[in-house]
């Protein structure tokens, strides 16, 4: 349709544009139906028989977040405080 019928159709809802996608897959170089298992550590053993150069290394993600530090408790009479505080808050 020229641009002028369509849209005025689509100013009416006479007409409703979808946009269809669809992907095409294939076999890459690198396919296998088994999957490969990838080390994690470099071992002694691995290093003194030279079987380290045939192995898969799992890749580094230095962008990864470490865990959270457990650090930073309240005093002990800091907490009776606040607890003893509420109590007086519930009473009114």
């Amino acid at each position: 349709l020229p641009e002028k019928e369509r849209s005025e159709l689509k100013r009416r809802k006479l007409l409703l544009e979808v946009t269809l996608k669809s992907y095409w897959i294939r076999k890459g170089n690198a396919f296998s139906t088994a999957v490969a298992r990838q080390e994690t550590e470099l071992t002694p053993e691995m290093i003194a028989t030279g079987s380290w150069r045939q192995r898969p290394f799992k890749p580094y993600n230095f962008a990864a977040l470490g865990l959270p530090l457990a650090c930073g408790h309240l005093h002990p009479l800091l907490k009776v405080r606040s607890q003893i505080r509420q109590i007086f808050l519930e009473m009114g």
